[in-house]
């Protein structure tokens, strides 16, 4: 049956409790290409146990709520859902062993119209459980590609960030591996869109497309190793807009504007030159 305003609104995603230590540290990062080179000391921070850093974008997967488009009564045709956008919220810096409360709630869910879609708008917090100091504040949007015209109350989408008028300031080239989307759905988000043929296809790909948040987390390793020397404390909020998907084998460019502690960035597929990620948004502690 299709969405029903007030019944998804209400819907409850069950609250996650997560452990994790280094190996999900390095695991995460491994999945994102770190670690293509082997002699980049740099890199090899984030996927060798010797002094393990974790990577800011890391927030998107711990304490994951599962697939509950899929799994929960919500309503949604969730083999032609794809990532809308998503933003962090840093509080602190993660560390490579915790245990960590999550909780997702549904804010918002805009009716596109008939043959336009659905957006369903999600925020997750996520806190140490030892202490209950909130460490990251994430808030997800969900394209339902199938699923406008439900009847939802009218709303405006919020506005978006915009990207500067000029050339880019730093330009960083970062390759993706053949099967990097069978690395990363291991650290979380397990939709088959992005390992079964035969569900890529039906949702209208001609084959596995990358996790929007993979793409996400490549632009945010750009930001790290281009403006924050690979200090994951520097790196405080991340926000971007999934504007086209990449497929598993091709280069990211994220380019980016830096106006003080604000870095305007967009990520494009180099092999098709189309933006994959846009009016991206990052802070940098100073």
């Amino acid at each position: 049956m299709p969405i029903v305003y007030d019944k998804l609104l209400a819907l409850k995603i069950p609250d996650v409790e997560h452990s994790y230590g280094p190996k999900d540290c390095m695991l995460y990062a491994l999945g994102l290409g770190l670690g293509y080179d082997p002699v980049d000391e740099d890199q090899l921070a984030f996927v060798y146990e010797k002094n393990l850093k974790v990577l800011p974008t890391m927030a998107v997967v711990i304490g994951h709520p599962g697939f509950w488009v899929k799994d929960l009564d919500t309503g949604i045709d969730w083999v032609r859902v794809v990532a809308g956008e998503y933003s962090i919220r840093l509080h602190r810096s993660l560390t490579p062993t915790g245990t960590i409360i999550s909780k997702t709630r549904i804010t918002e869910i805009i009716d596109k119209g008939e043959g336009k879609g659905a957006i369903v708008y999600s925020e997750r917090t996520i806190d140490d459980k030892a202490t209950g100091k909130r460490i990251a504040t994430l808030l997800h949007t969900t394209f339902c590609r199938a699923d406008g015209g439900f009847g939802g109350p009218p709303r405006q989408q919020p506005p978006v960030h915009s990207i500067p008028d000029r050339a880019p300031d730093l330009v960083c080239d970062l390759p993706t591996r053949p099967e990097m989307a069978l690395i990363y759905r291991l650290s979380a988000d397990p939709n088959p869109l992005h390992a079964d043929p035969a569900v890529a296809k039906a949702a209208g790909f001609p084959r596995p497309i990358l996790h929007g948040l993979a793409t996400y987390g490549v632009a945010g390793h750009a930001l790290l190793k281009s403006v924050c020397g690979y200090d994951p404390a520097k790196l405080t909020a991340l926000a971007g807009r999934f504007s086209a998907p990449v497929f598993p084998g091709e280069t990211i460019r994220t380019e980016m504007w830096r106006d003080g502690k604000v870095v305007s960035f967009r990520a494009r597929v180099v092999e098709r030159d189309v933006v994959a990620i846009n009016n991206g948004r990052a802070e940098i502690a100073l």
